[in-house]
């Protein structure tokens, strides 16, 4: 082989292996900077998802987490679709849910509210249930004002529905609606809207509502006041958990997404959400 020939060889093959190693690194480069968690569900869960999950990012920038709202039925249905990694639920676990894992990140409760000017200071668990079944359709037959009630439902899906209709053992066709919304932020809008109006919504939701200057009032449950400690220690009626959701073996990166969002890492986040933390 001629000296010419050869060299041209050795050339040729010192570019390929270049362009092999360009292509290697290349390739390693995307897979450790593709990393992506979805997160769907339960709009009750998602605002505090979504702080947990910008400081998780910051804490690894080779990871991106896209939270997505549309009530818990999205986050189970999407889970077991396997079209999100995680799924947002704002009820403990049915029966019906034992092929999928539970991870609690906070509790919270279910608390009625009504317009900030509205009289009425207290609710029996009949006259609520009296309310929502069209049995009582005037703010006076509780002791207020003589005026018609705007009734605020959740829509189908939702697990705060949910959890509501357990509590006072109503089927959700029982429910005479005149406005059906569908997170909590559209049922705070809602009453604070309407001074006739009544609503449930999230603890949690409505607390730092309150704090803000919406004007909405908190009604207790029970005679028992939604607080931090009544929903920690379970005396609040309507207390719940807040849960990411899995199904099958926990990739890695989502095993540490969970573990940091249950971890003393996001107390204050979860605090500053009016939520009780999984570690209280």
């Amino acid at each position: 082989m001629s000296g010419r020939l050869l060299t041209g060889v050795i050339v040729g093959l010192s570019v390929g292996l270049q362009a092999c190693n360009t292509l290697q690194a290349v390739t390693q480069g995307n897979s450790t900077s593709s990393q992506k968690l979805v997160i769907t569900g339960s709009s009750t869960v998602a605002p505090v998802a979504s702080e947990i999950a910008k400081r998780y990012e910051t804490q690894n920038p080779q990871v991106r987490i896209d939270v997505q709202t549309g009530g818990s039925s999205r986050g189970l249905a999407d889970v077991r679709q396997r079209v999100a990694d995680i799924g947002m639920v704002s009820r403990a676990a049915k029966p019906e849910d034992k092929d999928l894992q539970f991870h609690t990140i906070a509790k919270d409760g279910v608390v009625v509210i009504v317009h900030r000017d509205n009289p009425i200071q207290q609710l029996t668990n009949q006259q609520i249930t009296d309310l929502y079944t069209g049995k009582l359709d005037n703010w006076q037959d509780v002791g207020g004002k003589s005026a018609p009630i705007t009734v605020v439902n959740k829509a189908e899906g939702r697990s705060t529905l949910d959890v509501f209709t357990r509590h006072f053992q109503l089927k959700s066709s029982q429910i005479k609606a005149d406005v059906v919304i569908g997170d909590n932020e559209q049922g705070i809008k809602t009453v604070a809207g309407n001074p006739q109006a009544i609503g449930y919504v999230s603890v949690g939701a409505a607390a730092v509502n309150v704090e803000r200057g919406t004007p909405i009032k908190v009604l207790p449950l029970d005679g028992i006041q939604a607080t931090a400690n009544t929903v920690r220690d379970g005396e609040f009626p309507l207390s719940r958990p807040l849960n990411f959701v899995t199904q099958g073996a926990l990739s890695p990166e989502q095993q540490k997404f969970i573990a940091f969002a249950q971890s003393s890492q996001v107390t204050d986040i979860v605090q500053e959400q009016s939520l009780v933390p999984v570690q209280d």
